[in-house]
């Protein structure tokens, strides 16, 4: 049995009290188009949303206190060892109610594992998770039945409402078009946790689960897995069904641990590492839990959320527009040497030296740590493009010389 010693993060404060973080050197175990539920909330919420409410709040008698921990790190790093855990505790010391959702067991590994499967199809599933996820939470914030989306990849939904029953969290109801699934949390008085267990590597990710829990006013917290490699690739090979070595290994060098200097919006974040035996002493993560629920983000907050979603969309689209721009240079210059008659084996050269400029200028855009684009920071991707209008030329040159 795992365990983890928390080393890193620190919980928010709260709306009436200071509270002071423990001493971090603790041991511890471990949306498609939307039915009338949604027409539901949006009829609810019109008043109150000029009031910072969540959907459902307002006129209505119940009134949820929702939950929201996303547990990130490298495959193998002990996630789901400390969800169960944590599912375990908060229903028998808390007596809470808990949903644990493991994107590994609902995104069937077939539709991922065919020889067409694209990095853009896996997105496509993730996002379609969040669709399942939020109609879940609009069940459980209107006391109504979850009703299957009407888009949607049928053997995700059976795989989500599988993992939901697993749990006890719901029951068939209905037959034919009218079936559903009622809940059986009934006690509004009674706090619900959702514990998702991913890798949830690019702080992306977790952002659009933080975006998700604003919505329905719920806490939100990380924890992040903080595992050696080694051991990670050790305990990946004793699974029946390991993740290649080399899937792992790439993980780690693209993982971003939250940032709780650079994002407020992760400052509820603790960094746990894998230790040993198993221990009862997990105070300071149980701690973190209870503070995200006694300060849920409103579903309208000020400025610094707002600021930091535009700052992310902004990156996004500058980095998509780059990278569209950079890829139609590419495209010309390649014509314009096939044209040129350059041999085959110098066209291979040019390509790969020009794919290498590109992937150096969008990680440059990324990262927003290069001297020789820090032009765009002042100016405008006009800028960028031009440079690299600039290097591409200087390569060009070597192969085909009269022509730049």
């Amino acid at each position: 049995m795992t365990s983890f010693l928390v080393i890193g993060g620190r919980p928010s404060p709260s709306n009436s009290t200071q509270r002071n973080a423990r001493p971090s050197a603790l041991r511890m175990c471990t949306r498609g188009r939307l039915g009338s539920p949604l027409a539901r909330v949006l009829s609810l919420g019109l008043a109150s949303m000029k009031r910072g409410e969540p959907p459902g709040d307002a006129g209505s008698e119940r009134q949820i206190r929702l939950g929201c921990c996303v547990l990130c790190g490298l495959p193998a790093s002990g996630k789901s060892t400390l969800s169960r855990f944590l599912s375990e505790q908060l229903r028998r010391k808390q007596g809470w109610d808990v949903a644990v959702v493991t994107y590994d067991d609902v995104i069937p590994e077939a539709l991922l594992a065919g020889e067409n499967a694209q990095p853009s199809q896996w997105k496509s599933f993730r996002h379609e998770l969040l669709t399942y996820l939020e109609h879940f939470l609009m069940a459980i914030v209107n006391g109504c039945k979850l009703s299957a989306p009407a888009l949607r990849t049928e053997v995700m939904w059976e795989s989500f409402v599988h993992c939901l029953k697993n749990q006890s969290l719901i029951i068939a109801s209905g037959t034919g078009k009218t079936q559903g699934y009622s809940l059986t949390h009934a006690a509004p008085s009674q706090p619900f946790y959702l514990i998702l267990d991913d890798n949830f590597y690019y702080q992306s990710m977790r952002y659009e689960v933080y975006q998700l829990a604003r919505k329905y006013s719920s806490g939100f917290c990380q924890l992040f897995l903080d595992c050696p490699i080694e051991s990670c690739l050790e305990r990946n090979r004793q699974r029946s069904k390991p993740v290649p070595d080399d899937t792992i290994q790439l993980m780690a060098r693209k993982i971003e641990s939250p940032n709780i200097q650079k994002n407020a919006w992760e400052h509820n974040s603790l960094t746990v590492r894998s230790t040993g035996p198993c221990s009862d002493d997990n105070v300071e993560v149980i701690d973190l839990l209870i503070t995200a629920l006694k300060n849920p983000i409103r579903y309208f907050e000020e400025n610094v959320e707002q600021k930091e979603t535009d700052r992310i969309i902004c990156s996004t689209n500058t980095l998509h527009q780059a990278d569209q721009q950079f890829r139609r240079i590419i495209s010309q210059t390649m014509k314009k040497a096939k044209d040129e008659k350059v041999i085959a084996y110098k066209l291979k050269l040019l390509a790969e030296e020009l794919n290498k400029l590109k992937a150096d200028f969008l990680e440059d855009l990324r990262q927003g740590n290069s001297k020789r684009i820090s032009c765009f920071h002042q100016n405008s991707i006009s800028d960028v493009i031009r440079l690299f209008h600039y290097e591409r030329d200087n390569i060009v040159q070597k192969y085909i010389p009269n022509e730049y």
